[in-house]
């Protein structure tokens, strides 16, 4: 593969550099960079097939394509597009099951949108959809198994209900609710409709719910982190850092409607790079 992933395929870097993990993927040395291109393609790709408005047994059988495609690859005999994924996959043992799980997560959109799931299947979702993607991560970071499947699950859940949190109107939009039924029934909320639900002023009191889980996974993946050297923390470190600032700014604004969306402005996330990147 050539040794810029963004050169060699358009679906690495140029779709990564829109992301808010692309400063954590360049700092990386070449091989692992590579190879957190290659994740980042793969989780959009089967992601874009999840979210797209075609029919629902086309969007699974796509799916199923990928799950086949990665069978293949662990068989040794990889379909063209994901052929350079081999060094990759052997380079840092990369495990099927972490792929496998990523298509799972995805598809759990598919049969029908997700509308207030249970705690329990909110969990499952979290952790095929953002664990899964961490377990392969932490791998190529470099990280041991004990602490590496730590922080993948802590880090995991703590970036996607941030991402929750964050996409509450955008989700919506689209037909999915992902709060879950507990703290909609706690918050004296019934109803599942997504609409009729981030239109209640009482979703402040769910969302409150997932803040305190995704801080307290924070300060877990923290913990993982400061006892691992600086060198094979820092691209999850500027990840974990970019995705809390996130979160604290979504609780400055509240969550009762009228939510104008929250981001990071670019002064606000090179300093996060430069200063646990460099400094």
């Amino acid at each position: 593969m050539n040794s810029d992933a963004a050169a060699a395929n358009p679906s690495y870097g140029t779709t990564a550099s829109g992301s808010s993990f692309y400063a954590a993927m360049r700092i990386l040395p070449r091989e692992q960079r590579e190879a957190m291109f290659q994740i980042y393609s793969f989780c959009r790709q089967v992601d874009d097939i999840a979210d797209s408005d075609g029919p629902r047994p086309e969007r699974l059988a796509a799916l199923q394509q990928w799950r086949d495609d990665i069978e293949a690859l662990y068989k040794g005999d990889p379909t063209p597009r994901i052929r350079d994924y081999v060094a990759s996959v052997q380079r840092f043992d990369l495990k099927q099951q972490d792929f496998l799980a990523i298509v799972d997560g995805m598809e759990m959109d598919v049969p029908q949108d997700m509308r207030g799931p249970d705690l329990a299947t909110l969990d499952l979702y979290c952790d095929r959809v953002a664990s899964a993607v961490g377990r392969l991560s932490v791998r190529v970071f470099g990280l041991g198994e004990a602490d590496g499947i730590l922080l993948a699950y802590h880090l995991g859940r703590a970036l996607q209900l941030t991402n929750i949190l964050r996409d509450l109107d955008e989700d919506a939009a689209i037909g999915r609710l992902y709060l879950p039924r507990e703290a909609l029934v706690e918050a004296g909320i019934m109803s599942t409709d997504p609409v009729k639900v981030i239109s209640d002023p009482a979703v402040a009191k769910t969302c409150g719910l997932l803040v305190a889980r995704a801080r307290t996974h924070f300060e877990n993946a923290d913990e993982v982190m400061r006892r691992n050297p600086r060198r094979v923390v820092r691209a999850p470190r500027i990840m974990s850092k970019y995705y809390r600032a996130i979160l604290e700014r979504l609780v400055a604004r509240g969550f009762a409607p009228p939510r104008p969306p929250v981001r990071l402005n670019k002064i606000a996330r090179i300093a996060i790079v430069l200063r646990y990147a460099f400094i």
